[in-house]
């Protein structure tokens, strides 16, 4: 009995210092450069759930080089507004935020909208990848926070052209 009490402290000991610790802080690789970042053409969009519908303007990342740019690049992006990565078909994905400057809610998607994962508040610059154990036909960005205040949650429904059930 007093070994496996032992035993607990020691690996309690151990696991301390990871309890609490700060997030690694991650760096840009290249200065916030406005003319770097892309503008692509924008769209509605809205989330569906238990309460009132949400509307966002998005911008939609269709090919391979729209996908792999992003948001780098922005210092800010306008509340109601978000970048939606449609993939066509379902595949695994996973993102990082080299060179994005501003924090995300990321909401991963099926190729009706059904959101099936959400992941908050990822970190700018993060070279971390983030993304499901599953396949998903898109991901939609927006500013971190947005899903709490507005109570979003997976299982609600985007409409979006690219979901052929859009505004």
């Amino acid at each position: 009995m007093m070994k496996s009490l032992r035993a607990i402290g020691i690996l309690a000991l151990l696991a301390a210092p990871l309890v609490g610790a700060p997030a690694k802080e991650w760096s840009p690789r290249e200065p916030l450069n406005p003319k770097n970042a892309q503008s692509l053409p924008e769209s509605p969009l809205i989330i569906s759930g238990a309460g009132a519908p949400h509307r966002f303007t998005v911008e939609l990342a269709d090919d391979d080089t729209e996908r792999g740019t992003g948001l780098m690049h922005r210092g800010k992006m306008e509340a109601d507004h978000g970048m939606l990565f449609d993939f066509m078909k379902p595949r695994r994905v996973s993102f990082w935020m080299r060179n994005t400057f501003i924090p995300l809610d990321m909401l991963f998607l099926k190729s009706d909208g059904e959101i099936v994962s959400i992941i908050e508040n990822v970190q700018p610059h993060s070279e971390d990848p983030v993304g499901p154990d599953r396949p998903v036909r898109a991901v939609l960005e927006l500013n971190a926070g947005i899903v709490d205040k507005l109570g979003i949650k997976v299982g609600d429904k985007v409409q979006h052209t690219a979901f052929e059930n859009g505004p």
